[in-house]
């Protein structure tokens, strides 16, 4: 029987016994952090009396201890619980009202001594009204065919510090239990069996300093014929408190004489069921479970038989052994983690099209393994080497581990990781938009494509940059490049010349070179206009240089045969729906 899928990745079967000597050998580790309260603060006040504790987690500590009391290592409110690896504990009855509590917390420890650490404190409220009534929880109200041996329970009621107890054959009969003050406390174990095939009635009435519960129910349950119930049993395998217990043991306990089963909880925290909940044995002895190592378990058995449950029955604890980490080495005062390393991406493309794309690991280790994982979440095997072919999109995992020899057999130690596998294109340069800003033009390329795209300017090789915008750029011939990251190919796109929006040139360089040497209107830049008519250069001034057909090759910076000065120059240029626009540009020698 797995305990749950993912918890113990590492398959321990021993320890290194240097690791192992080095570990026993130093009784703290220097320095150690100890966690801080978070709910209730430290020095907090008007707590209410409901409160539950909350204290931070601490890397590398694999449980904790807490006791709580009215002086600084106080224990007369609870006298060291230990939770496991849990970082809250809600009291079950309360806690006392202006009051001031320490809250001490002792880091629980494997391989050293547990480190107690210094008290912190909060201040609860006053009360200031009466409890409610409470619920019988056990039995529970018009129940019938109780055990005769039952105990009786109830739940907790806010701001009760004490609780009247009655109980009787009638109603209002009180001769089993004349009505008797139990403190605060939730449960009563009537000193001699309940009458058998009774009707038995439960008066319980919560009180504080203010006053009691009013208008409170009478419970009542019947009881079955008197037959024997079990008593409780203990572990045998492994014994109760037993550290450095196997990964994978069978649980043993002793046989109970009357007991027909046993029902089997196992959890992380003394709150919790999560590795086993009531579970049914009808032997003495668990399936095997593979547990975390590092780890301290809870475990409570309650033998059954025709008659109820074994009443009573408390609840016992074992740690496994160590395993991959975390745990801190005392003579480095490290935390120590076996587990390999993982640096590979949360993402891989692969090319469309392609008969597989080869993935290899990015992280040295011992060994590879690599899962697909289906629509239903199904994993499966696909490679055990350091490489992989991955053909299509989807979700996978990449999982390493590390072999760690010990005196009586190995560690493997994984890592692991899921993975989305996408499915890559070489791009489609849609356009390049064209804007001019104070120092030049802006380059926007638009792309399409399913692809992760990075971009360069005039150089097939880069340098490329995850934006697709370019700023400061000089008037002239430019290439684009568009390169997906994933190799499936480089786009391109030439731009002759940068133009406006309008199709209006806003540089040229008349220099001779063959480039830009002529200023001219390109239709072509904006298909939509109507027919441009002519064309006026002024300078800035005002006067009239030059007057250009848009049939031309365009203005080529001269007057009368003599070459104009780099300066700005206007224009007016008429459309023949009679539009006109107005703008200027630069001439650069």
């Amino acid at each position: 029987m797995k305990m749950k899928k993912g918890l113990s990745i590492c398959n321990v079967l021993a320890m290194p016994i240097f690791i192992m000597l080095m570990l026993f050998w130093h009784s703290s580790v220097l320095g150690q952090e100890c966690p801080a309260l978070v709910g209730p603060l430290n020095g907090e006040d008007q707590v209410a009396t409901t409160a539950s504790i909350t204290w931070e987690t601490i890397e590398g500590v694999p449980g904790y201890i807490i006791s709580l009391g009215t002086t600084p290592g106080g224990r007369d409110i609870l006298d060291e619980l230990n939770v496991g690896s849990s970082n809250r504990y809600t009291p079950p009855t309360g806690l006392p009202e202006n009051t001031q509590v320490f809250v001490t917390i002792t880091l629980f420890f494997f391989n050293q001594a547990n480190i107690t650490c210094e008290s912190q404190s909060f201040t609860t409220a006053s009360l200031f009204e009466a409890p409610d009534c409470t619920f019988l929880s056990n039995p529970t109200n018009n129940a019938l065919d109780v055990n005769t041996s039952t105990n009786i329970s109830w739940a907790y009621a806010p701001g009760a510090t004490g609780y009247l107890f009655t109980m009787g054959t009638t109603p209002n009969g009180n001769e089993l239990v004349p009505t008797t003050d139990l403190g605060n406390t939730l449960s009563y174990n009537p000193a001699i069996d309940l009458p058998e095939e009774s009707d038995i009635y439960v008066s319980i009435i919560p009180y504080n300093q203010i006053g009691i519960a009013l208008d409170c129910s009478t419970f009542v349950f019947s009881t079955a014929p008197q037959m024997e119930l079990p008593v409780c049993t203990s572990l045998i395998t492994p014994f109760n408190g037993e550290t450095n217990v196997p990964l994978s043991p069978i649980l043993e306990w002793n046989e109970v004489r009357n007991a027909t089963g046993y029902r089997v909880s196992i959890g992380t925290t003394p709150f919790e069921t999560d590795i086993l909940n009531n579970a049914a044995f009808f032997r003495t002895s668990t399936m095997v479970i593979d547990f975390e190592p590092n780890r301290t378990f809870f475990i409570k058995i309650v033998p059954f038989n025709d008659a109820g449950e074994a009443i009573g029955c408390s609840q016992e604890t074992f740690s496994t052994l160590l395993g991959c980490g975390p745990y801190f080495d005392p003579i480095t005062n490290e935390l120590i983690i076996l587990n390999p390393e993982i640096s590979f991406p949360d993402t891989i493309g692969i090319c469309q099209n392609d008969s597989g794309t080869i993935v290899s690991a990015t992280d040295e280790a011992d060994g590879y393994r690599w899962y697909s994982i289906d629509i239903n979440g199904n994993e499966d095997l696909i490679s055990i080497e350091r490489d992989v072919s991955l053909e299509q999109a989807g979700n996978y995992i990449y999982e390493i581990y590390n072999i760690i020899d010990g005196s009586s057999g190995a560690i493997e130690c994984s890592s692991s990781k899921t993975f989305r596998v996408e499915e890559s294109s070489i791009a489609t340069i849609e356009n390049v938009r064209v804007t001019e800003v104070n120092d030049g033009l802006n380059f926007e390329v638009k792309v399409e494509g399913n692809g992760n795209y990075e971009f360069a300017m005039d150089n097939p090789e880069g340098p490329y940059q995850a934006s697709n915008s370019f700023g400061g750029i000089t008037p002239g011939t430019h290439t684009v490049y568009v390169r997906d990251i994933n190799g499936c190919g480089v786009a391109e796109k030439t731009i002759q010349q940068d133009l406006t929006v309008e199709g209006f040139p806003k540089f040229f360089t008349p220099n001779g070179d063959g480039t830009n040497d002529f200023w001219q209107y390109r239709s072509e830049t904006n298909p939509e206009d109507v027919r441009l008519m002519t064309i006026f250069i002024f300078n800035r001034y005002g006067n009239l240089l030059a007057q250009i057909d848009p049939e031309s090759v365009g203005w080529d910076g001269r007057l009368n045969g003599k070459s104009l000065p780099e300066s700005n120059y206007w224009y007016k240029a008429q459309f023949e729906n009679k539009k006109e626009v107005r703008g200027y540009f630069t001439l650069k020698r």
